[in-house]
């Protein structure tokens, strides 16, 4: 918290003044003292070896992290590809063929800055935080930015999973300052060949690890003499990117000036304009005044939109004081026609604003929109597919049975996020809609949750998604989750607009069809699915829609009751203490252009390996297992399914005449990958466990799982071991 206020009142080139001011009295105290750098230097070695962990070794086999690069050697010697931890932190969720470009128009570029980077979202596999910080407003982003105070802030994957998932680009961040980064500067730009040589090796890392490109912040003063290598750096970085992979983007920060100066200009002028002219755009200072954002503007010609004006939400003297005001510069961006760029969205989580970090997100989010508006929608594609999950939760489900009842965060299961609309403030509305995760989910950690009170006649509907999806001549088939109490019903409102401008809206609801034929174009009847593997209370509705050669422009959620048969009470939901009479939960919301699904390839036809297999005992006579497991299929198609759940069978000792018996519990769930690897780090085997049988679970784009009896597997003997 301490530092949360420190970061609001102290801006950039104040730490920047005050490093200086402190690093001049230690030198002047260490000339005059120089006994006591040796001494405490002495001390602090001698406690810090007593308590520091041993250092971290990325070669070591060990639970999956993200991590940042630090030097300049690290960097060159590619020493990242060798780490066990590379094929964890690849990207799997390629940016989708619409977005592949920025469009023309301003656009929003958000930079993540969040205590220090590397918290909660370094654990590739997840973590056991339920209240990891999370961003959910994607359709309001067009490039996400991800930065730490080190040389080389790689994204972690489960950042690149979800932006890209929402059609959103994301940058690493390579980064210089302080005296050490004068001393990396020295090196980096000491020829035209080693600046073009580590512009590479930053090409090779991003195509690698599947993100679309980086910010350049050089925050040092140098010799005008290496200007010209610098801009080589920045030159080649761009051109390599480009002809590596198609829609990068490099970005370079408002600091360093074409003299060599650190000076921060808040503008786009001729000081910063030869390295705005070499790369895809600048991410102005935060610092500017009411005209600057025109006059950059200005000095961009045609590329006004590639002009990032910054906006600190820690309010560091930054145009309208951020925090709460952020829509404030916002405002005057959008009307003077360039782009903006928001620091620190983290200020929510960070400085604990009320009531709580989710309403204050979803409050902070929609000044935004109502200031910057939309700038994305989905689906744009078929099969689309939703369930909701914010990327942590209390619990995981999977196909409507929960495997998990545990704290977990892991941005990367992160689904489609819905446009809900949030309200600030007392309302009219009779429904509360809300993403929960604490509600029993279908599919994931979360679900929408619809609670509240309803007229028995009454039809409530809430806008779930905003689409741009061109559909042809094939029917869509539809398929939903719903937990409901009582006589409280949901169905779903699909809005369509054909080529001449009319629009058309369709239900798909189940029960009691005679209170909708005025409200809706078309009423189609969803027909109940019950799975007996399904958690009870949960029904899958299944429904075919044809629209031929229309557009689907919006799918919205519709509350409404069952007719009570005659005699018969109605039941209630209590909510906060409360008795209301309507309760209900969407699990997930799937569209597809074909009936059936996905015929999974069965356990024969993949190759299953474990490597860097570890075995322990403790002192109660248990085993720790670690292993990596990995896989493919035989055929040696590449092709990968958006994730894979992982469950272990403990398999006990033979007992004569029952061979293979497993212990109590069967199938436990282990976690979720979305990758061709899963490591297993210190799994507790009770004695009398013979082997294990770690299953992997394939998962289509359009939510199903392949059978747990057909899964792939491997089996690891641990008796005598």
């Amino acid at each position: 918290m301490l530092i949360a206020l420190l970061r609001t009142y102290v801006d950039r080139p104040m730490l920047l003044s005050l490093y200086n001011f402190l690093i001049l009295i230690l030198k002047k105290i260490l000339f005059f003292f120089p006994f006591l750098d040796m001494s405490q230097s002495n001390d602090l070695q001698q406690q810090s070896s007593a308590v520091d962990p041993p250092p971290f070794d990325p070669i070591e086999p060990s639970t999956p992290v993200s991590y940042p690069i630090k030097t300049l050697e690290e960097l060159e010697s590619q020493a990242y590809f060798d780490s066990f931890h590379y094929p964890f932190n690849i990207s799997s969720v390629s940016l989708p063929s619409s977005a592949l470009y920025l469009p023309n128009r301003p656009r929003l570029l958000v930079c993540h800055d969040m205590q220090g980077g590397y918290g909660d979202d370094k654990w590739v596999q997840g973590g056991s935080n339920p209240e990891a910080y999370v961003i959910w407003h994607w359709y309001l982003i067009d490039v996400f930015v991800y930065f730490s105070h080190y040389l080389v802030s790689l994204p972690p994957p489960c950042w690149t999973n979800t932006a890209h998932r929402h059609g959103v680009k994301v940058l690493g961040t390579f980064l210089t300052e302080w005296d050490e980064g004068g001393l990396i500067c020295n090196k980096l730009l000491e020829t035209e060949e080693s600046a073009r040589m580590y512009a590479k090796r930053l090409v090779e890392l991003a195509v690698a690890l599947g993100f679309d490109g980086w910010l350049i912040n050089m925050e040092i003063n140098l010799e005008v003499e290496q200007i010209s290598n610098l801009k080589e750096f920045v030159s080649h970085l761009t051109q390599t990117m480009h002809s590596s992979l198609p829609g990068s983007l490099v970005i370079w920060y408002d600091a360093i000036t074409i003299d060599g100066k650190l000076k921060w200009q808040n503008q786009l002028n001729e000081k910063n304009k030869p390295f705005f002219d070499i790369c895809d755009g600048i991410f102005v200072n935060y610092t500017w005044k009411r005209n600057y954002p025109e006059l950059s503007a200005a000095v961009a010609g045609d590329r006004k939109f590639d002009v990032y004006m910054g906006i600190d939400v820690f309010g560091r003297n930054t145009y309208g004081g951020g925090q709460w005001n952020t829509n404030v510069a916002l405002e005057v961006l959008k009307n003077d026609n360039v782009s903006a760029a928001i620091f620190a969205p983290g200020w929510l989580y960070e400085t604990q604003q009320l009531p709580d970090f989710w309403t204050a997100q979803n409050r902070w989010w929609t000044l935004v929109e109502k200031s910057w508006g939309l700038v994305n929608k989905y689906p744009k594609t078929l099969p689309f597919y939703s369930n909701f999950d914010q990327g942590h939760g209390y619990h995981i489900s999977v196909e409507g049975q929960q495997v998990m009842e545990t704290s977990w965060n892991n941005m990367s299961c992160q689904g489609l996020q819905p446009f809900l609309e949030s309200i600030d403030g007392p309302t009219p509305e009779t429904i509360q809609v809300l993403v929960d995760v604490k509600e029993a989910s279908y599919n994931g950690g979360g679900n929408i949750t619809f609670k509240g009170f309803l007229e028995d006649s009454a039809v409530f509907t809430t806008r779930l998604f905003l689409a741009e999806l061109p559909l042809g001549n094939q029917p869509l088939h539809l398929t939903y989750s719903v937990k409901s109490d009582g006589d409280s019903q949901l169905g779903l409102s699909l809005q369509f607009s054909s080529t001449n401008g009319e629009r058309t809206s369709v239900l798909t609801a189940s029960g009691d069809m005679y209170k909708f034929p005025s409200k809706f174009s078309k009423v189609i009847m969803a027909h109940p699915v019950r799975k007996p593997e399904m958690d009870p209370g949960w029904v899958v509705y299944e429904g075919r829609i044809e629209m031929n050669e229309c557009i689907l422009t919006e799918i919205h959620a519709v509350c409404y009751k069952l007719k009570p048969k005659n005699g018969e009470l109605r039941s209630e939901h209590k909510i906060d203490g409360h008795h209301a009479k309507f309760f209900s939960t969407l699990g997930h919301v799937a569209i597809k252009n074909s009936e059936g699904n996905f015929c999974m390839p069965p356990s024969s036809l993949w190759l299953v390996e474990g490597q860097n297999i570890k075995i322990s005992s403790d002192s109660q006579g248990s085993k720790i297992v670690s292993v990596k497991i990995i896989w493919k299929l035989k055929d040696g198609n590449d092709f990968m399914f958006p994730s894979y759940n992982i469950y272990v069978v403990k398999l006990a000792k033979q007992v004569e005449g029952n061979p293979g018996t497993s212990v109590k519990g069967v199938y436990n769930y282990l976690g979720v990958t979305q990758v061709t690897a899963f490591y297993v780090s210190d799994l507790s085997v009770p004695s009398g466990t013979c082997s294990l049988k770690f299953i992997i679970q394939a998962c289509d784009f359009d939510g199903a799982c392949q059978k747990l009896d057909d899964s792939p597997y491997f089996q690891l003997d641990i008796e005598g071991q």
